[in-house]
């Protein structure tokens, strides 16, 4: 297990096991590639990110998840592995979080991405990714590397 601290000092606790934190958590976070590429979307308020969002009553993180990245930036997953879940103890309360890596088979135009503003592709993540403001606040504490580390090891 991992523990620190998220963009905004929330205490963060990081784990690769199977749910060690819920067995149905409430939001999911799903990191995506599509033709050697990652597969973000530009959040209204937030900036890039990876897709995610809140579970809804009566589907599993795993339909949430996919659910998701289809509203988000119209992608279609061919393949969804869970990585792990993150405990954050924030100052509006506790969020769990399942995080997934997705292989996405296709991309299409929608007339409406929801809460953004639809696909974004980048060939490489930037180095600078926490001081750079185009990225979401998620983007930037120790969730993501820690996870691409497990996702490169899953190959």
């Amino acid at each position: 297990m991992k523990t620190f601290y998220d963009f905004y000092q929330n205490p963060v606790r990081l784990s690769f096991k199977d749910h060690p934190f819920s067995d149905s958590p409430k939001h999911v976070w799903v990191i995506c590639r599509y033709k050697d590429q990652w597969l973000l979307t530009k959040h209204k308020d937030r900036g890039l990110e990876f897709p995610g969002g809140k579970v809804e009553e009566g589907e599993t993180a795993e339909e949430a998840a996919v659910r998701e990245v289809r509203e988000e930036t119209g992608a279609v997953i061919t393949r969804l592995v869970y990585v792990g879940q993150y405990h954050v103890d924030g100052k509006g309360g506790t969020v769990i979080k399942n995080v997934y890596f997705a292989v996405i088979d296709s991309l299409a135009d929608q007339e409406h991405y929801f809460e953004t503003h639809g696909p974004v592709l980048f060939r490489h993540l930037p180095r600078n990714l926490r001081t750079n403001d185009r990225f979401s606040f998620m983007m930037k504490d120790e969730v993501l590397p820690e996870c691409l580390k497990k996702v490169e090891s899953m190959d």
